[in-house]
């Protein structure tokens, strides 16, 4: 087994005197797909937020591609590889779509062909402001923007939430797409657990902000007692 591509070594994290994430470890690979499961208040969005630099340290490190990067600021996480689409989406409301896909795109695989190849909408959509899309345009351009700088690591939190089933199709598709065809490695916040499970090769539980339990998908699918212990079951619209 070669160098995992991120990997946390008993990372304890939180904002100011408040302690959230506790002695947290864990590997991703190249192209892996790590699903983080857990009920609210967890320490889930925090994970995401430590990976990319934004909470308060207390112990342990983080690496990429072997580099001990715990003191890097997120903007260097960024530039090296990192994206991340927060739950809150944070697309610019008064650029066009296409201003809002190119504003940090590097150079790579993903361009704008690539891209309105993947999602037709924002192709129509790609005068228009990132205020005047729906909901689930605006998490398409969110997404959309995040591969445009061609990252090795996809941070999605919560991606599926609050949109209708019809675009939660088209999400999951695509990330599916992505997962086959690019190099690329993601992890997945997502309450629905039978997708984010579907979706990705390896899951880790948490509980307080410690790891609770770590499986593969495939097995923690069929592990209906531990997934009602620590998540509490939540099963997404069919698709």
């Amino acid at each position: 087994m070669g160098e995992p591509l991120l990997r946390l070594q008993n990372v304890t994290a939180g904002y100011g005197d408040a302690v959230v994430l506790n002695d947290v470890s864990l590997d991703i690979a190249e192209s892996g797909a790590l699903a983080v499961l857990g009920r609210n208040g967890v320490g889930k969005s925090t994970l995401m937020l430590t990976i990319m630099g934004f909470t308060q340290m207390r112990a342990g490190r983080v690496f990429w591609r072997g580099q001990d990067i715990s003191r890097q600021p997120p903007h260097w996480r960024a530039n090296n590889g990192i994206a991340w689409v927060a739950q809150e989406r944070e697309i610019f409301p008064s650029l066009s779509v296409e201003e809002n896909l190119t504003v940090a795109a590097q150079r790579g695989a993903w361009t704008l062909e690539t891209i309105y190849q993947m999602f037709p909408r924002l192709s129509e959509r790609k005068r228009n402001m990132g205020n005047q899309l729906s909901g689930g345009e605006q998490q398409m351009l969110a997404i959309a923007r995040a591969l445009m700088t061609n990252p090795s690591l996809l941070l999605l939190d919560e991606p599926f939430e609050g949109l209708a089933p019809v675009i939660v199709e088209e999400l999951i598709r695509a990330v599916k797409q992505m997962l086959a065809g690019q190099k690329l490695a993601i992890v997945l916040v997502e309450q629905h657990t039978d997708v984010a499970l579907e979706l990705t090769a390896n899951a880790i539980v948490l509980e307080r902000g410690a790891v609770m339990h770590r499986a593969p998908s495939a097995e923690l699918q069929k592990d209906t007692e531990t997934l009602e212990r620590y998540v509490g079951l939540r099963v997404a619209a069919e698709h």
